[in-house]
């Protein structure tokens, strides 16, 4: 793969605005969040345009091409090219891409191996797993990882306006994305081990945003069996996660959290008899 030179920044720094204070207006700096569209290129023909944050895009790429089921396997891509210069990337496959992404954007109800599981998009019920994971994790994991994901969003907190996720096994292994787009930070890290080679059945993701439904729904894509959240899910996200087989905790505050689905994959905390 040919891999593109990044030319831009995810935030501008030091801008010129004026702000109101005090009841005056004042010539002062400012911070800037980068918005940045990449057109994704498939075997020449547009596949879809996205709005992100102009960093790792080449994890980007593969990580929504995955999602979306374009790449099913490592032997369905031949090359990736990112011409950040203008907005493009070039992705070459093995294959074609198929009839099911003629109609990719037609919204649809699926009903899925007996359940009635609601999805907006054509692909969402195709690529959508049933997640098949075996991990377990203890409440200190859980707390530890979302403050890990909290100390690594510096970004965040000087701007307030970029989305932070991570994917984590619960112990050593933990790897942060920040994306302008919500759903961008998940694909990227999916990017990040597709290319790696790294499986993701038994990972979790965290999350700094809401978990939606559709946020649900990418993590499923994705193949994760948890996802963490500071806030609390949606109801469409928690009856997804029930029937998807996903755990998805929230309200990670002062050491204290909810489990809102599949709470067998959280050990109970040992108490010491006296």
């Amino acid at each position: 793969m040919k891999r593109g030179v990044l030319m831009h920044e995810d935030i501008m720094t030091n801008q010129p605005i004026v702000r109101f204070e005090n009841g005056k207006l004042v010539e002062t700096k400012d911070h800037y969040v980068t918005e940045f569209p990449l057109t994704i290129m498939v075997n020449g023909e547009e596949f879809a345009t996205i709005i992100c944050s102009p960093n790792h895009l080449e994890e980007l790429v593969l990580g929504f091409l995955a999602s979306e089921g374009a790449i099913l396997k490592n032997d369905d891509l031949k090359s990736i090219q990112i011409d950040d210069s203008k907005g493009f990337a070039h992705v070459e496959l093995t294959k074609s891409l198929g009839e099911r992404f003629e109609y990719s954007t037609k919204r649809m109800i699926a009903s899925c191996c007996g359940k009635s599981r609601e999805f907006y998009f054509q692909n969402d019920a195709a690529v959508a797993k049933t997640s098949m994971s075996k991990i377990v994790l203890n409440p200190t994991q859980v707390l530890n990882m979302m403050t890990r994901l909290q100390s690594a969003s510096k970004i965040f907190k000087q701007t307030g306006g970029l989305h932070n996720a991570a994917i984590s096994d619960g112990d050593t292994f933990f790897e942060h994305r920040q994306d302008i787009g919500r759903h961008n930070a998940l694909d990227k890290l999916y990017g990040y081990c597709i290319q790696r080679h790294i499986p993701v059945r038994n990972k979790v993701l965290i999350f700094s945003g809401r978990i939606s439904s559709e946020i649900l729904i990418k993590a499923a894509k994705i193949g994760v069996g948890v996802i963490l959240s500071k806030s609390a899910p949606t109801t469409l996200a928690v009856t997804l996660a029930q029937d998807l087989n996903i755990t998805a905790i929230g309200f990670i505050r002062d050491g204290n959290f909810n489990i809102y689905s599949h709470p067998e994959r959280i050990t109970p905390v040992e108490t010491s008899e006296y």
